[in-house]
């Protein structure tokens, strides 16, 4: 019985070591994007995204969670705006602050994951105007991958979770910027 026990775990610590190997091998870095062509001017676009309490309109964690706290603190649009939530725990708790804001072209936001993990992101919006009058827009997301990054992405794909909520906040926007 206790060889059989001890063969068990055994097992489990092979498991374990192969998984966090095979995690290991996974990038340091990580990113997300989604990208939608919009029927607006991207000064139209820009200011929808460079004013943060402009995002209750069309951001897709703000459908998620409509009870969650919201403050703002700096300036509402533009380098040093900043945002905080505090919502279930779909949406969790965080801050975010725009540290670059070039019109009508990007806009780059430092994230802040505090709950129900921590992690520090950097969104980027690019807005590339085409000759018809329309944008592409592109939400990107950027940031580090830890150990425990790597192993949650061996059993959840990241990029469909996360891309579908951009697709989302994207459509919204378009619907939005479209009016």
């Amino acid at each position: 019985m206790l060889k059989i026990a001890l063969i068990g775990v055994a097992v489990i610590l092979v498991g374990i070591a192969g998984l966090l190997a095979y995690a290991s091998t996974r990038p340091d870095t990580s990113r997300i994007a989604r990208a939608a062509r919009i029927e607006a001017a991207p000064e139209r676009i820009f200011a929808l995204i460079n004013d943060l309490p402009a995002w209750q309109s069309w951001s897709p964690y703000e459908k998620k969670d409509p009870d969650m706290q919201r403050s703002f603190t700096g300036p509402a649009a533009g380098l040093g705006a900043q945002y905080a939530w505090a919502g279930d725990r779909t949406i969790g708790e965080g801050r975010m602050e725009i540290v670059e804001s070039t019109a009508p072209s990007k806009v780059a936001i430092r994230l802040e994951f505090l709950k129900p993990f921590q992690h520090i992101a950097l969104a980027e919006f690019t807005l590339q105007p085409d000759p018809n009058g329309a944008t592409t827009v592109t939400w990107a997301m950027t940031g580090p991958a830890n150990l425990i990054s790597k192993v949650m992405s061996v059993f959840f794909n990241f990029d469909r979770m996360i891309g579908g909520d951009f697709e989302a906040g994207l459509a919204d926007l378009k619907t939005l910027a479209e009016k």
